[in-house]
């Protein structure tokens, strides 16, 4: 398989057709090895349009989602970001490119110890990684600029909101499956707007909070 081609065959053909025009998060795509950062099992599937299999029932997201809220959130060299799931460590890369810090909370141990033998391999040290569970909320280093979660969740606990500085931007995945929304979230002072980016399904973060839901 040629490598370089597959890399850009995939930004081409499946990150730019999803809205991802930004050419600053298209050569970050085009610079970071995505490959590096897939088990060995899935190397040759690195470039594919589909979720990869990390073990432990976790998943890599797919490229154009990645690069999709990169984009989004447009990132400052000043940010400080919160990533709740670390998975492959990939994500956590492209956050680490783009910010001043990632905090990066992932709570199986095993795939928190991969990730950071990755990011090391590539000279990527402004990343904390954390064992723990995030799912509801992780305030430790808060306030944050950004907060990611790679994990989709039923609702979005008000821990987060409170997580957030003034003029902080969250990505998240709201709702049931099979249908859920990516939702930007953008807060001016007290006031926060959320953008609905568009439908998807990816699976939850563990333990997530659940709605209360109505019993007959």
């Amino acid at each position: 398989m040629n490598i370089e081609q597959a890399r850009f065959n995939m930004v081409e053909q499946q990150i730019r057709p999803w809205n991802v025009l930004d050419q600053h998060v298209l050569d970050l795509l085009l610079e970071m090895r995505r490959e590096d950062f897939v088990p060995a099992a899935y190397r040759n599937l690195a470039f594919v349009d589909m979720e990869i299999p990390l073990g432990h029932g976790e998943v890599m997201l797919t490229p154009k989602m990645e690069a999709r809220i990169i984009q989004e959130l447009a990132i400052k060299k000043t940010d400080n970001v919160l990533e709740v799931g670390t998975g492959s460590g990939y994500m956590t890369a492209l956050l680490a490119k783009e910010a001043k810090h990632v905090y990066s909370i992932e709570i199986v141990p095993e795939l928190k110890e991969l990730a950071a033998e990755k990011l090391r391999a590539h000279g990527i040290h402004n990343v904390t990684l954390e064992q723990g569970d995030a799912a509801r909320g992780w305030d430790r280093h808060g306030p944050y600029d950004v907060i990611v979660l790679t994990g989709s969740v039923p609702v979005l606990p008000e821990a987060f909101f409170a997580s957030l500085k003034p003029g902080g931007r969250m990505f998240a995945v709201v709702g049931d499956a099979p249908t859920m929304e990516g939702k930007l979230i953008s807060c001016l002072g007290e006031a926060c707007r959320t953008a609905d980016l568009f439908e998807t399904s990816i699976p939850p973060l563990r333990n997530a909070l659940q709605p209360q839901r109505f019993t007959f």
